[in-house]
């Protein structure tokens, strides 16, 4: 059997000025401004009780902040002035403003401390966005 070599591609970091409604494959570097807990539910998985539980944190970067969708494990590692690293980060819509969140196919983790100051004045989840559908004929 022939040893190949695969070459890992190098990951592209984007800003958080940058996201855009319905894209995803993202990598961040941020900042936790805030976390807040809006739901922990605990449901029977057999014989331990498996509790689900959904943070929204604000996160940003020194172009801008937006809003972070945490669920179960990962709310542990968003506490606020933490920064951390998103890897294949993905946009949700919700009530049509941008969320961004991290799935199975992705990778939350902490780092050492960023030297950049958080631009709080540019909430991208703020925004609001109406998806249009063209029809192209």
């Amino acid at each position: 059997m022939a040893e190949t070599k695969s070459t890992m591609r190098k990951p592209v970091f984007t800003k958080i000025d940058q996201l855009r409604p319905g894209t995803n494959g993202h990598n961040l570097v941020v900042k936790v401004v805030s976390s807040k807990m809006v739901l922990r539910k605990g449901r029977p998985d057999g014989p331990q009780v498996h509790q689900m539980r959904i943070a929204e944190c604000l996160i940003g970067d020194e172009t801008g902040t937006i809003l972070f969708t945490a669920r179960n494990e990962q709310v542990e590692m968003m506490k606020p002035e933490t920064t951390v690293i998103l890897r294949n980060a993905k946009i949700d819509m919700f009530k049509g403003s941008m969320r961004l969140a991290v799935d199975k196919w992705g990778r939350v983790e902490v780092t050492e401390p960023a030297s950049f100051t958080v631009k709080e004045d540019n909430n991208l989840s703020l925004v609001e966005y109406e998806l249009v559908n063209v029809v192209e004929e």
